[in-house]
């Protein structure tokens, strides 16, 4: 059982560096603001891959926490975002 764990332990570590990739280069302000919204989601997939390894749920209002601060950053920077073409 310790292989599932290892695996998608590596699973998220890939997706975190390649969403790092992506912040990184992208081209626009819109594609870093995607990327950074899949790199939060990644880390509350982490902290719940962490919940149920440990068998513990006090994890589980830090992962609601993350998410309505990343929900509420993500509406406010769409709102005030200015182009990219507009200098």
């Amino acid at each position: 059982m310790n292989y599932v764990w290892t695996i998608a332990a590596a699973m998220l570590l890939i997706a975190a560096v390649l969403t790092m990739v992506r912040i990184l280069r992208g081209p626009t302000t819109l594609d870093r603001l995607v990327a950074l919204d899949v790199l939060i989601a990644l880390c509350m997939c982490g902290l719940g891959t962490w919940a149920a390894f440990s068998r513990d749920s006090t994890v589980v209002p830090a992962i609601v926490a993350l998410s309505l601060l990343s929900f509420v950053g993500s509406v406010s920077i769409a709102r005030f975002r200015v182009r990219d073409d507009q200098t």
